[in-house]
């Protein structure tokens, strides 16, 4: 039963799916964390692997970079291969002194300036949120693994280069943005549209405060708390 973007079959996918933006991050995780993984998207090199983690079946798809994206792929998982459940695994950037380089932030929803929203189903307000259970579970895990995180409202922005730079300040003041990325305002419409679950967790890879960033092979192989994390309740929420 492939679709024009993913090529699995019916019951090839698990019903909780965590979705990076980089495909190669997809590969990096299924590749260290995930037990007779296999293989069951290639199309246009957004891959996805399902296979078993501490004996329980989990998939790790890409997303690529993006509403429009992150929204064809969320939407077929969840309506056409019975998908229940999808954790964004991100990247983002700050926009406050008190997440740092490294921190981990969950989504306690996402603010954007898209039309996303609107087209896909009418919604015309600016915030969409994620599953109220399922962050709730979210917190009382990593509190149980000692990993600690921030919640925050995020910055679900559909430029990446703004011309004169973002206005980050009037973010945080105006909408009290603690960071952005590009997917999650999708994601968290989706699975409102489709009475399913959703969440967002973000490991911060660069600071509007500080400058500071770090590299593209980094991203790929250093959020291991926040993929832990998310494996975790993959296993665990119901």
């Amino acid at each position: 039963m492939a679709t024009a973007h993913i090529q699995a079959e019916l019951g090839e996918i698990a019903k909780t799916v965590l979705m990076p933006g980089d495909p190669l991050r997809a590969k990096y995780i299924a590749d260290k964390y995930l037990e007779n993984a296999k293989q069951f998207n290639s199309v246009r090199n957004m891959f996805g692997y399902t296979g078993t983690y501490k004996g329980k079946k989990v998939s790790i798809m890409g997303s690529g970079m993006g509403m429009p994206s992150i929204g064809i792929y969320s939407y077929e998982l969840y309506s056409k291969y019975g998908v229940d459940t999808i954790i964004r695994i991100g990247s983002a950037g700050s926009y406050v002194e008190n997440i740092k380089i490294y921190d981990i932030v969950l989504g306690s929803c996402a603010y954007s300036e898209s039309t996303y929203a609107k087209v896909q189903s009418g919604y015309d307000k600016d915030k969409t949120y994620p599953s109220e259970k399922l962050n709730s579970y979210i917190s009382d895990k990593a509190a149980e693994l000692k990993i600690e995180i921030h919640k925050g409202c995020i910055h679900s922005s559909d430029v990446f280069y703004v011309e004169g730079g973002t206005d980050y300040k009037k973010l945080v003041q105006e909408h009290e943005c603690a960071c952005v990325e590009m997917e999650s305002f999708a994601l968290f419409h989706n699975a409102q549209v489709l009475g399913k679950n959703a969440a967002c967790l973000l490991t911060i890879s660069d600071s509007f405060i500080t400058q500071e960033n770090i590299s593209a092979e980094a991203r790929q192989t250093s959020f291991d708390s926040m993929m832990i994390l998310a494996l975790e309740t993959a296993i665990g929420f119901e």
